[in-house]
């Protein structure tokens, strides 16, 4: 096949363009620049997509002996993926911006216009499993459980994930570094990126108070309506937040506060016990079925609320695009604004992606 390779610049993506080199592909590697100040995007291990990212994808794409370009996706990624962040937290939600740019960026922008250039699959170095099943993709959890990256991918249909290669499913993270390493590519020991990659700093606050201004409320104590403090907007906290809450006074009992609920409107937030935090059931609508075939009817399975954690049974009843989920077990910090995704365990490992959908309350 022809396959566009996405090089970021770090090793996961380099050996997964190596892996389609050798498997015998028709190779063309592409760096995404995705800011339009590329030189202040990354420190240390935080940030990605900077001039020193591309200029490490250019020669691992020389070292494999395959064409290199650069494409500019700044003003989309803005639109697409940092406004859309910013929009979400001043309306009081959690968004998970690695989800929004895989489904809006990579599977969208990106495969868009490989397909329009005749390429007929986009190779990433994500850590997830893909293959075929009666003539439908399956998506399902890596080999290499600390990585999983099915989560992020989950809001893939079925026609994006047709054109997709996941090289590295079926690897450990180790081992890919050795790889590398073998292979000659300088990346094999860069440190990957974490957190949000246009906030280096790791400030979100800063950022998105930077974005939105000041938004004064009130911090109210969930059970008994008293006002324990002020703040300067909502987009300041997340559900299930307990440090920097800015209350001076500790609880009754002494136990640590957190944030339990936002509300924009009022500019009013909710702050109570643990107690408060166990959420056994979850609605979300803007359902995604990456094999294309939508639940019919309520079914078992595993749900995962946040990319590292937040996994437990349910039963999710689905109507529509929209789904109820009804947890076996309480989970804590659960906010609107998350991605919901469904599993179909597998008593071997790699359980099945049935679907995903954006949370928009909980009880």
């Amino acid at each position: 096949m022809r396959v566009l390779a996405a090089m970021s610049g770090g090793v996961d993506s380099a050996v997964a363009a190596a892996r389609a080199v050798d498997a015998g592909h028709d190779v063309v590697g592409v760096h995404l620049a995705l800011s339009a100040k590329p030189g202040t995007l990354r420190t240390g291990s935080r940030g990605c997509c900077t001039i020193e990212d591309s200029h490490d994808a250019r020669r691992a794409a020389d070292i494999l002996g395959i064409p290199f370009y650069i494409w500019d996706f700044a003003e989309r990624f803005t639109e697409e993926v940092v406004e859309t962040f910013v929009g979400e937290y001043a309306a009081g939600r959690t968004p998970n911006p690695c989800v929004t740019c895989n489904e809006k960026i990579k599977f969208e922008a990106l495969l868009e216009k490989a397909m329009a250039l005749g390429f007929d699959a986009v190779a990433t170095g994500h850590y997830a499993r893909l293959s075929v099943v009666d003539g439908v993709p399956e998506l399902r959890r890596s080999a290499d459980s600390g990585k999983d990256q099915s989560y992020v991918l989950a809001s893939l249909t079925a026609e994006q994930l047709s054109h997709a290669m996941f090289p590295l499913g079926d690897s450990w993270k180790t081992d890919v570094r050795a790889e590398a390493e073998r292979r000659g590519l300088s990346v094999a020991n860069k440190p990957d990126s974490h957190d949000i990659c246009f906030i280096p700093d790791g400030d979100t606050k800063k950022f998105l108070e930077n974005r939105l201004g000041q938004r004064p409320g009130e911090l109210v104590d969930a059970e008994t309506g008293a006002v324990l403090g002020r703040h300067t907007g909502v987009h300041g906290f997340t559900v299930g937040q307990r440090k920097g809450l800015g209350i001076d006074a500790p609880a009754p009992d002494g136990r640590p506060r957190y944030v339990l609920s936002l509300e924009p409107v009022s500019g009013s937030v909710k702050v109570g016990s643990v107690a408060g935090l166990g959420v056994k059931m979850i609605e979300a609508d803007r359902a995604i079925w990456p094999s294309g075939r939508p639940l019919t009817e309520p079914t078992e399975c595993v749900v995962q609320v946040r990319a590292h954690g937040g996994i437990t049974d349910a039963v999710a009843d689905v109507d529509s695009d929209t789904m109820t989920v009804h947890l076996r077990e309480p989970l804590r910090g659960v906010a609107p604004g998350q991605v919901v995704v469904l599993y179909r365990p597998d008593p071997e490992g790699g359980d099945v992606v049935l679907g995903s959908a954006k949370i928009s309350g909980t009880r």
